[in-house]
């Protein structure tokens, strides 16, 4: 019969390791999904940002000499991502290619300047910072315009910023949701042994002497956890790097490895902390208490 029991208890156990470490494995699948859209949407934002260009029209007085002087300046500025000469034969060309029709034919001359197209690094596509750049080239001696899309910068900043705001929110919501129900699939499993706590501590036993095998017997449910929600957070990455390539996500290797890092840390100190204070509680509550 005492057999029979305790190899019931025995399952019971099982039952709830099993339930713990799936629960665990579920809600850092979450937060790593929600981690991979934070990291990767800054990585989105950045590349817009880098399609961005400012024109920088020349004289039509500067030599070639002095452009490729010009050129090799601007690209070794700390602000510059690229910058691409365009002659205005090539400029003519690609403006005949978009209308579809060689204006020169009717001008009769050539009305385009040469111009450079200055692809800024995203940290620098700003309004503030592009409106610098444009006064700081206006005054340039080769310089005749400076022409940018203002209002898309603006728009893209202003998305930017509201779309980063509401990841933000919605990460921290999901964040406190993770932790409560890790919290609670551990407190359960901690509940189920209450008797044994109130034991331990009857017979001598210290208040860590008992917290000890609760809180390493949870980390390593939620190290379990972690490495399922890890072989879940593979698939997505791969299936994602597969469809969308542009992200170039199995090529990123320190967002990757930032991702599982953080992963790996909520889950530690998730179920440390949430082992510690359920341990505390029912070390604190008495005897007659612990029916309730």
């Amino acid at each position: 019969m005492s057999s029979k029991f305790d190899s019931y208890q025995k399952r019971r156990l099982q039952s709830s390791y099993f339930s713990v470490v799936i629960s665990i494995a579920l809600v850092l699948f979450m937060v790593g999904i929600l981690g991979l859209i934070l990291l990767k949407s800054t990585k989105v934002a950045n590349i817009v940002k880098e399609q961005v260009a400012i024109t920088l029209f020349l004289k039509d007085e500067v030599t070639q000499k002095q452009i490729n002087v010009f050129l090799k300046f601007i690209q070794e500025e700390p602000f510059t991502n690229k910058a691409i000469y365009i002659s205005k034969e090539d400029a003519a060309k690609i403006y005949s290619e978009e209308i579809g029709e060689d204006f020169l034919e009717f001008l009769g001359k050539n009305p385009l300047k040469n111009g450079i197209d200055l692809y800024l690094k995203a940290e620098f596509v700003t309004p503030e910072k592009m409106l610098e750049l444009e006064q700081k080239y206006l005054k340039n001696t080769f310089v005749t315009a400076v022409s940018y899309d203002k209002p898309l910068i603006n728009l893209l900043t202003e998305n930017i910023k509201r779309v980063s705001f509401w990841l933000l929110v919605i990460s921290s919501f999901f964040g406190i949701i993770a932790i409560i129900l890790i919290n609670s699939a551990i407190r359960l499993t901690i509940y189920s042994k209450r008797f044994t706590i109130k034991t331990m501590q009857m017979v001598g036993a210290t208040k860590s002497f008992i917290r000890k095998p609760f809180i390493l017997t949870s980390i390593k449910l939620g190290m379990m956890g972690a490495l399922l929600a890890f072989i879940g957070l593979g698939f997505v990455v791969y299936y994602i790097d597969k469809y969308i390539p542009s992200l170039l996500l199995l090529e990123d290797y320190p967002s990757l490895i930032f991702l599982f890092l953080g992963v790996i840390f909520t889950s530690f100190l998730i179920t440390l902390l949430s082992t510690f204070f359920a341990t505390q509680r029912f070390l604190n509550l008495k005897t007659d208490e612990l029916y309730y």
